[in-house]
């Protein structure tokens, strides 16, 4: 049987059964969302990577209500319209293959809930293990000035707000559409005064400044593996995602200009991802210090300026 008719017979399946009449609370639904989730061919990958995380994050913000509901509520009955609405997001789910947090329009990064759509790559960077940990692993002291590189939603520039309460972030994007989403979610967590959206190609229209830290998450995803990846990867502004045969042409930019916008202790963090290889393999003298990462991610490294400095000439090259 084909994917498409596998989700067809699914999605027939779920109209002619009678799931508004015989499905009444909230934990009825949550059993009822995670059974047609595992019927089903969708892939998890943006934030969750199975079945019953999606399915919570999918029921509750359809119903507006929050992640840690307390257990009384669960046995609470749907009226009718709500009962249609989560029907509706489970078969577009399943037929169209869109990812939950553009259904919901949230998606959580550090505890902390961001508004999303299709402006913007959903949030899910391994960096966020670093940003809980205060980046311990790589400064020695507080940072007082952040710069967030390709900051997309601004969910890795607000979470270090929120870990550094006196440090200032400047949130960076080529995207107008991004830092549209980035400022909704700026304004929503109170940071008007803390973080600051500015539109530039990487370092071009920045102003001349020192940061303590320099966190970047670029595109890095290499042609072959964005020409294969799941359907749900689509939905995914691509300019988010691609960089190029090695998916390297960003970080290599970024490589090469860091030096002269970090202060003199300064460190750059940046995520490669899989790409972590054909970095490795073209910088083989480069020290990158590659994370640890507690939430189980690969490919962030650190390095300091005084390395990047001298290795400025490779990464001219």
């Amino acid at each position: 049987m084909t994917t498409i008719n596998f989700n067809q017979d699914l999605i027939h399946n779920i109209i002619s059964d009678n799931v508004q009449q015989d499905l009444h609370t909230i934990k009825d639904f949550l059993r009822w969302t995670y059974s047609t989730f595992n019927r089903s061919d969708i892939y998890y990958g943006h934030g969750y990577d199975n079945a019953w995380d999606e399915t919570v994050q999918l029921v509750l913000s359809a119903l507006q209500l929050p992640i840690d509901l307390p257990n009384d509520l669960y046995n609470s009955r749907l009226t009718q319209s709500e009962k249609n609405h989560i029907i509706k997001l489970v078969v577009t789910r399943i037929s169209e293959r869109i990812p939950v947090a553009y259904l919901t329009n949230s998606a959580w990064f550090c505890g902390i809930e961001f508004y999303v759509d299709e402006r913007v790559i959903i949030p899910r960077s391994p960096i966020s293990a670093l940003i809980q940990d205060n980046f311990s692993s790589v400064l020695q002291s507080a940072p007082t000035r952040i710069l967030d590189m390709c900051t997309g939603s601004g969910c890795i520039a607000i979470a270090c707000a929120e870990q550094f309460p006196y440090a200032e972030i400047d949130a960076v994007d080529l995207s107008i559409d991004a830092l549209n989403v980035a400022e909704i979610n700026i304004e929503r967590h109170n940071l008007l005064h803390r973080v600051f959206p500015i539109r530039s190609d990487l370092f071009s229209s920045l102003p001349e400044d020192k940061y303590d830290l320099i966190i970047a998450n670029p595109p890095y995803v290499d042609s072959e593996d964005l020409a294969e990846m799941p359907e749900e990867y689509h939905y995914e502004p691509e300019m988010a995602l691609g960089s190029g045969t090695d998916g390297l042409a960003i970080t290599k930019q970024i490589l090469y200009a860091a030096a002269d916008y970090l202060s003199d202790n300064g460190v750059l963090v940046c995520e490669v991802g899989n790409s972590m290889i054909h970095l490795t393999e073209q910088y083989p003298d480069v020290p990158f210090k590659w994370q640890e990462l507690k939430n189980g991610g690969v490919g962030v490294f650190a390095l300091t300026k005084t390395d990047l400095v001298n290795h400025r000439d490779e990464f001219k090259a």
